[in-house]
């Protein structure tokens, strides 16, 4: 079976410091766990993915970040990867975007922070199921 990866977006380097901690706390070493700053870098990271035969499972991504906002990057990754669950983490995204997002991109999940692990969980729990 191939690896599976969960991918990270945030600018604030504590958020993901903060998600790579719940999400090793949960799910140990079943899943390859990537994380950028910038949505630039995460196109990056899943081009670098695909091409070594790792399947990227999640995307969780900010919404408001320098550059692309979350919503307009999880419509870059649907138009290449659709089968890609799409998560945005929010504490300021507006309701527009995310709407946006559910119709485009066929988005999984809003959560917005602060959050909570045991939402963080259930939601990459029943986007994996899904």
């Amino acid at each position: 079976m191939a690896e599976q990866a969960i991918l990270c977006v945030d600018d604030e380097e504590m958020v993901l410091n903060s998600l790579e901690m719940q999400l090793k706390d949960q799910f140990g070493d079943k899943y390859v766990y990537e994380f950028a700053e910038n949505a630039e870098d995460a196109l990056e990271i899943i081009d670098e993915l695909h091409e070594d035969g790792v399947e990227v499972l999640i995307i969780v991504s900010d919404w408001l970040m320098p550059g692309l906002k979350g919503d307009e990057f999880l419509i870059k990754v649907h138009e290449k990867f659709p089968k890609i669950v799409k998560v945005l983490l929010t504490g300021q995204a507006d309701e527009k975007a995310v709407e946006r997002a559910r119709v485009q991109v066929n988005l999984h999940r809003c959560i917005h922070k602060p959050w909570s692990a045991k939402e963080l969980i259930e939601t990459i729990q029943s986007g994996v199921a899904a």
